[in-house]
């Protein structure tokens, strides 16, 4: 396909080697964007771990890393003069902003110096973020400019409806789009669903009457790590066997947690698994995979796990959960440990309602990177002849 001249940006604060959903989802629309012929370039912040980028330009500025937030680093484009001529003089056809910090304000002003439109996709609750780490006085001025940056935004773009919730309680009263992820995970059905599993639990040893718990993400509170552990604690009697996939700030906290309950056994941190088919196997080994998260916004992992026939058990009312109907392609619980061991214990002794969920959650929550990609690039082709209409 003939490339065109005009570059697709694409700005995210994190990029590989750094992991999470929001990395994932640029990777992708890179992945799909070059696919299709697009010119396209990432703008993130210098890591001294260099990615390949073969197929577009990945442009980089100076950053430092976050002590408490390892392996995140802060950018500093202030302190970088050669990326505000990059953000002149790339010939931009359009800029999308995955994050609204140091990366979206290059992303703002490339927009407004080459007047070209700039969209934003709201992912994460940004104002549970700081509270981490800030005072109270920091966040509301940093959140003031975060929703600034939404409000000089062309476009809006959420990845999953309930999310208006959170970006209306900020501030936010424009117009919202509504644009789903994708997976690149495919499996072409059910059957052959069914079969990976068993392949996979044969390969990676767990007996058949063993249940595989698994959880795949950043290791913060926030993301209900502890909850998980402290689950387990009530399931010592059952073949139960819980696999964390990721890393991050709780990561101490949860292995202190495990020995203290003596749950080295029957708990593994697996660290961060970057390799997507062995991250493939986990997911399809798994029965159930376990997300009480109430800070995530539309979690992907949730999307992957449902591909390789895991039905999820998230916390009712969570923005994570619109897309679940309980017993259908999921479960719901209620945020504690003893909700989640109850519910666990319960599909133990009743296989087939797993089952059931699996395909629900393999025909309802599965839609892959190419057909979103196309969405988003057909919706790229209709802002920039709107925005040139000016």
């Amino acid at each position: 396909m003939e490339r065109s001249e005009k570059v697709y940006g694409l700005f995210n604060d994190s990029f590989p080697p750094v992991l999470d959903g929001v990395t994932l989802t640029v990777q992708n629309y890179v992945r799909w964007l070059t696919t299709f012929g697009k010119r396209t370039c990432v703008v993130t912040p210098w890591n001294p771990v260099k990615p390949s980028h073969d197929g577009y330009d990945l442009y980089r500025y100076f950053s430092l890393s976050i002590a408490s937030r390892k392996p995140y680093r802060y950018g500093y484009p202030k302190l970088d003069p050669f990326i505000w001529h990059k953000m002149r003089t790339v010939p931009f056809a359009l800029v999308h902003s995955h994050c609204p910090f140091s990366s979206g304000r290059l992303a703002l002003y490339a927009a407004r110096k080459q007047h070209v439109p700039l969209i934003a996709t709201f992912h994460s609750k940004y104002r549970t973020d700081l509270e981490h780490s800030l005072p109270g006085w920091m966040v509301k001025r940093i959140m003031s400019r975060v929703m600034t940056f939404f409000d000089a935004a062309d476009e809006v773009w959420i990845p999953q409806a309930k999310v208006e919730e959170t970006v209306r309680e900020y501030g936010y009263k424009g117009k919202l789009t509504v644009v789903e992820n994708g997976i690149d995970l495919e499996m072409s059905d059910f059957a052959s669903i069914k079969a990976f599993k068993a392949e996979q639990r044969l390969k990676l040893g767990y007996t058949p009457e063993t249940m595989v718990l698994l959880f795949v993400g950043q290791h913060i509170r926030e993301k209900g790590v502890l909850l998980i552990i402290k689950a387990m604690d009530k399931l010592r009697d059952l073949p139960v066997k819980m696999e964390f996939i990721g890393t991050g700030y709780a990561t101490e906290e949860m292995k202190n947690l495990i020995r203290q309950l003596h749950l080295e056994d029957k708990v593994t941190l697996n660290g961060v698994i970057s390799d997507r088919e062995v991250l493939k196997s986990y997911y399809g080994a798994a029965d159930m995979f376990l997300f009480p998260s109430r800070y995530d916004n539309a979690p992907l992992v949730v999307r992957e796990a449902a591909m390789m026939g895991t039905p999820a058990v998230l916390i009712a009312g969570s923005t994570a959960s619109e897309v679940i109907k309980d017993g259908f392609n999921g479960f719901l619980v209620e945020e504690s440990p003893e909700s989640y061991a109850s519910r666990i214990r319960s599909l133990y002794n009743d296989r087939s309602a797993i089952q059931e969920a699996a395909e629900g959650a393999s025909k309802t929550l599965t839609r892959s990177w190419r057909e979103v990609m196309e969405e988003v690039v057909g919706r790229y082709e209709e802002i920039i002849e709107r925005y040139g209409r000016r």
